[in-house]
């Protein structure tokens, strides 16, 4: 039997899953349920050492015995810093020490309770990686609790290898131990450039006996694929992307293809390949997180466990340009067969039928028409170009429209320096550099405009409707009093002010016809200063239209 806290059954269930089957126990009252789990356990081997200084090393003796990750486990308070020779000597060693701390519940440090002190991060600079577990009381939390260990387990084999801290809050009573059965495990597989990534390692295997197999590229600023390699994986998989990937030379209106598909079995992949970093579309993720039997897989340079989408299977570590080759090489003569065929055709009718119904619908006068026409301009420039969006409600305009790569700050998804990064775009290149922005985010980042080396290849699209048009999309919050003043900061603001104290030309429109003539003289006109065209609408018309192209695309008729 078990005890029954579940942050330490799922503690326990991933250190064996993961081959830990030697552990160092300190005595105490507070790790008493961490150490109960382990000696029961019947694969894992636990040592008994009083002094928690002479604990660290013995670990660190047993791992060099066994060339095997080793845990050591203390008590709260002071017996982790007791640990903190053996983990220093374990870091310059590279051996796999995989320190655990039982800890008071956070409320209690700092209020004069017995053995309690910040113990998260207290070693962090001695070890690869450092977790303080949740004590979870959803599925949510229990991801989190399971991704957590996860990380920390993997870090430790890592590369050269080395200790890792895992700290375990525990909230009293302490003593149960009525739970028959641990956790399952999940493990997330680490393959390493020196692990010999081939056809026959356990990511190709999968990629091969996958049925319904997708891709999904995320922003990718700095990647710059070989297109007859992803042309070949295009043919053999369904690739799904965004304006934000280098790999854009085509729409893909992921946001609307996947709506109201969670639940549709035949349109759920079985294996996602998942490169680059951020994705847009909430959509998109929720989907992917209802499909539980999907095995996914990500790879990046560094290999860090990103679980986006909560069923991590491995993480390759490698050039993701050189991975997309190897896939391209490895599935050339695969036989598709009918199943992986029937799937790939689903999703082309599905994304296609999208492109045609959204090119069909004719917004009225509104951002989602501005940046519609914006986006008919540009594809009709004659020069290159470079196109900027900002966060919020503009870059989700841009998903719809956009037909070329679009540069946005979704490191973090905030507001902030939108603006200030298309200006300095702009000061680095002769090309011709566009912003598409909305009111907040110009308003709050407009001191970019104040520099002097500005030139007349900035030019501004800019969209106010007089707040943060996003807060109007959320559903729930029309019921609250402070949407309008308070949450989406209503205002009655313009940019005439900003152009002119910082010689920016200045062009407005209210209508169709004044948007048409404006947005003509943005993108084609020549001229020696910055141009900013500032597009006035009203913000429930905006989100009105909005809605209704959502409703008119939507492809109900899939169930």
């Amino acid at each position: 039997m078990f005890c029954n806290k579940e942050n330490v059954n799922i503690l326990t269930s991933q250190l064996v899953a993961y081959g830990v089957r030697h552990a160092v126990v300190c005595p105490g009252s507070r790790n008493a349920p961490i150490v109960h789990n382990l000696c029961e356990h019947e694969q894992v081997c636990c040592y008994s050492v009083t002094d928690e200084r002479c604990a660290g090393f013995y670990a660190l003796g047993i791992c060099l015995s066994t060339n095997s990750p080793v845990v050591v486990c203390v008590t709260s308070g002071s017996a982790l810093m007791n640990v903190a020779p053996a983990i220093v000597e374990a870091m310059y060693q590279h051996l796999p020490i995989i320190v655990i701390s039982a800890d008071r519940a956070p409320q209690w440090i700092g209020q004069q309770d017995g053995q309690a002190m910040p113990q998260p991060m207290a070693v962090s600079q001695f070890v690869r990686h450092s977790v303080s577990l949740p004590e979870p009381s959803d599925d949510e939390q229990r991801w989190y609790c399971r991704r957590l260990v996860s990380e920390c387990l993997i870090a430790s084999r890592k590369g050269c290898g080395g200790p890792v801290h895992i700290n375990v809050p525990i909230s009293e009573p302490l003593f149960d131990f009525s739970v028959e059965k641990l956790p399952e495990p999940q493990v997330v597989s680490l393959i390493e450039p020196d692990a010999n990534i081939d056809a026959g390692c356990e990511f190709f295997l999968q990629l091969k006996e996958a049925k319904r197999p997708m891709m999904i590229i995320g922003q990718a600023v700095n990647e710059y694929f070989i297109e007859e390699d992803v042309a070949e994986l295009a043919s053999k998989m369904v690739v799904l992307q965004e304006p934000l990937s280098t790999l854009y030379n085509n729409r893909c209106l992921v946001d609307l293809a996947v709506k109201d598909l969670s639940g549709i079995e035949e349109y759920e992949p079985d294996f996602v390949f998942y490169v680059g970093d951020a994705i847009v579309s909430k959509r998109l993720k929720h989907f992917l997180r209802q499909c539980s039997s999907c095995r996914e897989w990500i790879v990046n340079a560094d290999g860090t466990l990103y679980d986006t989408f909560t069923h991590l299977a491995g993480i390759v570590k490698a050039h993701p340009v050189s991975i997309i080759s190897q896939m391209a090489e490895a599935l050339k003569t695969k036989d598709l067969g009918e199943e992986t065929e029937q799937y790939i055709r689903l999703w082309h009718t599905r994304l296609q039928e999208c492109i045609d119904r959204i090119d069909t619908c004719q917004p009225e006068f509104s951002q989602l028409s501005a940046v519609r026409r914006f986006e008919q301009h540009i594809d009709s420039l004659q020069q290159p170009c470079v196109v900027h969006y900002s966060n919020s409600m503009a870059v989700r305009l841009a998903s719809l429209y956009s037909r070329h790569f679009v540069y946005c700050n979704r490191g973090v998804n905030g507001i902030e320096g939108s603006l200030s990064v298309a200006c300095g775009n702009a000061v680095a290149t002769t090309k011709r550099v566009f912003c598409v922005i909305g009111d907040l985010s110009f308003f709050y980042d407009s001191n970019a405009l104040w520099q002097s080396q500005l030139k007349g290849n900035l030019r501004i699209l800019l969209l106010n409707n007089g707040g943060g048009g996003i807060f109007r999309k959320l559903k729930g919050l029309e019921t609250s009093a402070a949407r309008k003043d308070f949450v989406a900061a209503s205002h009655g603001a313009d940019a005439r002010g900003v152009c002119l104290q910082n010689n920016i030309s200045y062009i407005s429109a209210n209508s169709d016809e004044e948007l048409e003539q404006q947005l003509d003289k943005l993108v084609n006109a020549d001229s020696d200063t910055p141009m900013l065209l500032e597009v006035f609408t009203d913000a429930d018309r905006d989100i009105k239209e909005y809605n209704q192209v959502l409703k008119f695309t939507g492809l109900k008729d899939v169930r």
